[in-house]
């Protein structure tokens, strides 16, 4: 059932010392040592196993592991535990022994150990082979959580309720390799604590870091422990358009929050669109968990709406996963080689430089991945320098594999990246797609040949929502091949050219505005974006034709606020003057609004024209006066498109015209009440706009108390119109404190380049 001779010794003791914890009810002192004296663990006490017999004294554990499949426990496989059980028991050490293996144990086998171990003086002897083992596995979901290395080594349908199966499938099927590779962190501890006492966590980190890993733990143990419906998706409005009320089970996965490899704005913004909404969906059951890089999230965090969801702004939800202990690096060295695709003379060979690696100081996750690989190491020399380069310098190289590769493998790669890192399979290809392959030296059954060659090591397939895709096996691929972009025009010409207006918005900037990651166009193809620009007016992510304009309108706006020079800017309106025009005016909802992100943009680089300035500001003035919207209170860059005079007399206007006037603004929303919204994620604008206006106006008294009189009415009003909230049971994944420390000189590396007979 489960392929236990892939786990190595370490993690081998690991697993049962934790069933002994989790299954026998023992509290075992482990001894890891290669000099243990013949015990693995012990403990001290009485105990009455499954078959009633009550055993006292004092208990010692040892652990017989094979790397080699469907391998049968032999009597030689103990002879040199003989003596050492003698000694123990002369010690007064060893009543019962206790051994566990992964090995088969047949009737016979057992006879003959238990008469030897008699012999040594043992009082009463257990034996736990593979089959129990597995079993224990099979039948307790802590069991699984605590190792979850175990779910890759075996076959989830035998794992998982057939209906959570089905649900996750997609998901984690194509993570079982992964899976099978991974270690309990710290940092996977404290995101179970947090999805156990919020619903929601939020892993950032460098890249490559390890935050995908432990995502992809939580998911497996949601769906096996809770039987989740388990759902990755890639956007805000997803989340909440996937949620079902009637199923408070629902686990999401967001990977990427905020951008792939670079910020992306318009995420952003969804998310701060959706927050209320994600708020109730918690408080009803659901479980949540993002990622993203550090660099994205630091950018994100200025544009994130925390007040509308303060858990964003809680160390214990927002977890660092760099930090790795010394432990816990070498074991995820280990078991990328051990489960890699490296042949066992090269594991021999770059044995001694395992210590040395994962104790560099640039070590990290990724680091393992690529030592497992040929792809990336067949050009390693090993010795001690050239292994602390391929270390020290991974990006560099990473750039070096792909610049090294084959037309098509590049042509392929290039694929994948205009599709913005979702090439839907069986792959089909737009004309301009078409010709930018032939441009590149390559054709589409060419590139299906090579993305098949790279798959595992470069590309990898996956599933979202039943639809299969290509896509790098890891982002940073994708930002090697961004860099090669760089080093030459031609090449970013056939990019430009190939790839679609809206994914070349979120990938590319016109000129350098300093977003990490990002493709620079540089001055001498400013006329060929421009001309991409002005054609788009459609997007594809939505089907009805107005919102398709609309849609693809916000996407400009948003680009041309955050992604392009003054010189690029200067060279557009100069021939899209109408832009201005459509931006002067502004729609409700300013906070979210990307034409007031250009308006700020255009004047703060002096391009915006007095008479446009002059209309957005009349707008924004007439939207506080009516109570509909009072961002420009807030917000200093709207702030500063007003003048001084202007601005003050927006204010004292809102004083003697609006603020007396807010109880005929609170019943107009409330009489606008649609009864399928949830009155609190429905009233919290009104909620916002009180609360500006209370920190505006909190030097007058009799302001702030019209203000709370009306934030108190608000409050009344949800808690009356608020449907009883459902009684839900608890639902904890539970304490994952589990501390594995090392006591001993064996090293983790001493069976790795064990072979495995199959």
């Amino acid at each position: 059932m489960y392929d236990l001779h892939r786990l190595g010794w370490n993690s081998f003791q690991q697993l049962c010392l934790t069933i002994a914890r989790e299954v026998l009810g023992q509290t075992v002192l482990s001894f890891l040592d290669i000099n243990d004296a013949g015990r693995d663990g012990a403990f001290a006490g009485s105990w009455v196993p499954a078959s009633g017999e009550r055993l006292s004294g004092q208990f010692v554990i040892q652990c017989k592991f094979s790397c080699k499949a469907n391998y049968n426990l032999a009597k030689s496989d103990i002879t040199g535990e003989i003596p050492k059980v003698s000694k123990l028991v002369a010690d007064g050490l060893c009543d019962i022994y206790i051994l566990m293996t992964n090995a088969g144990v047949s009737a016979k086998q057992e006879a003959n150990i238990r008469s030897e171990l008699v012999k040594a003086g043992a009082k009463h002897f257990l034996i736990f082979g593979a089959t129990w083992i597995e079993d224990q596995i099979k039948e307790n979901t802590r069991l699984r959580m605590l190792v979850p290395r175990v779910y890759g080594l075996g076959d989830l349908s035998q794992i998982l309720d057939e209906r959570a199966y089905a649900q996750a499938r997609a998901v984690l099927e194509s993570l079982r390799e992964d899976l099978a590779k991974v270690v309990i962190t710290e940092s996977y501890r404290k995101a179970v604590n947090a999805l156990d006492e919020h619903g929601f966590v939020l892993l950032i980190g460098e890249p490559a870091a390890g935050k995908t890993t432990i995502a992809s733990m939580l998911a497996m143990a949601a769906a096996d422990k809770w039987k989740s419906s388990v759902l990755k998706l890639d956007d805000p409005g997803k989340v909440v358009e996937h949620w079902n009320v009637d199923e408070p089970t629902q686990f999401f996965w967001v990977d990427d929050a905020f951008g792939v490899t670079q910020y992306e704005s318009p995420l952003v913004h969804g998310w701060n669109h959706s927050l209320a909404q994600i708020r109730t969906m918690l408080r009803r059951g659901v479980k949540i968990v993002m990622t993203s890089r550090d660099y994205i999230y630091n950018r994100a965090r200025n544009d994130l709406k925390e007040s509308a969801f303060p858990l964003m702004s809680e160390s214990q939800v927002v977890i660092d996963v760099h930090d790795l202990t010394l432990l816990e690096r070498q074991q995820i060295l280990y078991n990328h080689l051990k489960l890699g695709k490296q042949p066992l003379d090269y594991l021999s060979l770059i044995k001694p430089y395992l210590e040395f690696i994962s104790a560099h100081q640039r070590f990290i996750p990724e680091t393992a991945r690529r030592i497992a690989d040929p792809i990336f190491t067949k050009d390693l020399y090993l010795n001690e320098y050239q292994i602390g380069q391929f270390v020290e310098k991974r990006e560099q190289l990473l750039l070096e594999v792909i610049q090294s590769l084959d037309v098509n493998s590049k042509a392929a790669l290039g694929l994948i990246y205009m599709r913005k890192g979702h090439l839907e399979s069986p792959v089909e290809l737009h004309s301009f797609e078409t010709q930018a392959l032939e441009r590149l030296g390559s054709t589409l059954g060419e590139c299906i040949t090579a993305l098949s060659a790279l798959n595992g090591s470069l590309v990898t397939q996956l599933h979202i929502d039943d639809q299969a895709f290509w896509g790098f096996k890891h982002p940073t691929i994708s930002d090697a091949y961004a860099a090669t972009l760089a080093f030459s025009t031609d090449l970013l010409g056939i990019f430009l050219s190939g790839s679609s207006t809206e994914n070349l918005m979120s990938q590319v900037t016109c000129g350098n505005v300093g977003i990490e990651k990002a493709v620079v166009v540089p001055k001498s193809l400013f006329s060929a974006m421009i001309s991409r620009l002005r054609d788009f007016s459609e997007s594809d992510k939505y089907k009805v034709q107005w919102l398709s304009s609309w849609g693809a309108n916000r996407s400009l706006y948003r680009f041309l606020a955050n992604r392009c020079s003054k010189e690029f800017l200067t060279l557009y309106i100069e021939q899209d003057q109408g832009i201005l025009e459509a931006i002067s005016e502004p729609s409700l909802s300013l906070s979210f609004s990307p034409e007031v992100d250009l308006i700020v943009h255009l004047h703060e680089l002096a391009l915006l024209p007095e008479e446009n300035r002059l209309k957005f500001v009349e707008t924004v003035r007439n939207y506080a006066l009516e109570g509909d919207d009072v961002f420009a209170l807030d917000d200093a860059e709207v702030r500063g498109i007003f003048t001084d005079s202007e601005f003050d007399g927006l204010v004292e206007a809102l004083r003697i015209n609006l603020i007396p006037n807010l109880d005929n603004v609170r019943r107009n929303v409330e009489n606008d009440h649609d009864s399928s919204e949830p009155p609190d994620e429905y009233m919290q604008d009104l909620l916002d706009t009180f609360s500006t206006l209370k920190k505006k106006f909190t030097d007058d008294k009799d302001l702030v108390l019209i203000i709370d009189r009306e934030i108190d009415l608000v409050n009344d009003w949800i808690a009356e119109t608020e449907p009883p909230e459902p009684k839900l049971s608890p639902r904890t994944l539970g304490t994952a404190n589990i501390t594995e420390e090392k006591h001993g000189s064996r090293s983790i590396f001493d069976d790795v380049d064990d072979g495995a007979e199959e």
